[in-house]
């Protein structure tokens, strides 16, 4: 019993070339249980049948039993199982039908067609948890999957090459474009995952941005959320759903690793000395107030010009200082 009707949407129409999209539509198949007792009864009365024609020499009821027999048998290899989260295309001499969804043991049409052969490359994947292509009867997958993807070499948006590689979290939403729209739709989500993230790359600095702007090593919960926004868009056509997509490697290249490092070292010294300064100058101020106003010593400009002078050096210095204890007079 169909629940829901057939709708397509037209994609795009483009000279005479037209495109549609085919909408997944939800089924209710047959009891299994329900069924396998029928045909367990049809199969016990073909066979009383069929001694009943024998015993009462009635060929019209031989005929009848012998033809029942494969009719029975044909029944018979219409039941299918589907886990949770499990959903098996039905299609009938070329034609959609529906899809089942609804977990447990069924009964539908002997003659829906049987899932594809598994064509050469396909059984080495490297999304996890990716069923094989040959599975009976176009069963799919809705189960979350997790992409792990190479590293890619990528110019980022100052053209420095840079090493990336993200990890999409993503499942079967519709299975009727999986199944339909795209030829592989596992091979699809590779291919433009590949794809987004070199384009995302491209578009980011990896640091060191203008005022405010968002870069790949600063922004991280940014550009993901902007990974994943594309790649719903790029795998929308496929019916699949993007739950997450994150950065999982961000390096420069190793051609330029080396003068980078020792850009970033050098502007952590940099970023450490104005600390440095910026401290001392203000332990220095405290000082030269507090002894002003509590009256400690009277210091002229010249010793004031040296006492900063030797505090900085105190403060300022990498190396232990060795204070010099002057045991005569402020001014000898």
């Amino acid at each position: 019993m169909i629940l829901s009707p057939r709708k397509e949407r037209t994609l795009f129409d483009m000279n005479t070339n037209q495109f549609t999209a085919t909408q997944e539509r939800i089924i209710q198949a047959k009891n299994g249980w329900v069924m396998l007792l029928s045909l367990f009864g049809l199969l016990i009365g073909d066979i009383a049948l069929l001694i009943y024609s024998v015993n009462e020499h009635s060929v019209v009821f031989l005929i009848l039993s012998v033809l029942l027999i494969p009719v029975t048998i044909i029944l018979l290899t219409g039941f299918f199982t589907l886990q949770p989260n499990e959903g098996r295309v039905l299609i009938l001499f070329g034609a959609y039908r529906g899809t089942v969804r609804e977990s447990g043991f069924h009964w539908g049409n002997p003659f829906y067609s049987n899932g594809k052969a598994l064509e050469p490359g396909e059984a080495q994947r490297k999304t996890s948890g990716t069923p094989r292509a040959s599975a009976a009867r176009h069963k799919i997958s809705l189960r979350a999957r997790t992409l792990n993807g190479d590293k890619l070499k990528v110019n980022d948006k100052r053209g420095n090459p840079i090493e990336i590689a993200a990890v999409v979290v993503w499942r079967v939403s519709d299975t009727a474009q999986a199944s339909f729209d795209v030829d592989d739709y596992q091979k699809y989500v590779e291919t433009q995952s590949e794809t987004a993230l070199r384009h995302l790359a491209s578009v980011y600095a990896y640091d060191h941005g203008e005022e405010n702007e968002t870069t790949l090593r600063s922004g991280v919960d940014e550009v993901s959320q902007a990974l994943r926004k594309e790649l719903q868009e790029r795998l929308a056509k496929a019916g699949v759903a993007v739950d997450e997509a994150r950065l999982t490697h961000l390096a420069y290249a190793p051609e330029i690793a080396q003068a980078m490092l020792r850009r970033q070292q050098a502007e952590a010294v940099i970023a450490a000395r104005q600390k440095i300064v910026h401290g001392a100058v203000t332990m220095v101020e405290m000082a030269l107030k507090d002894l002003a106003e509590k009256q400690v010593v009277h210091l002229d400009d010249e010793r004031k010009a040296a006492m900063v002078s030797n505090l900085m050096v105190v403060l300022c210095g990498e190396s232990e200082v060795h204070p010099v204890i002057n045991t005569g007079t402020l001014y000898n």
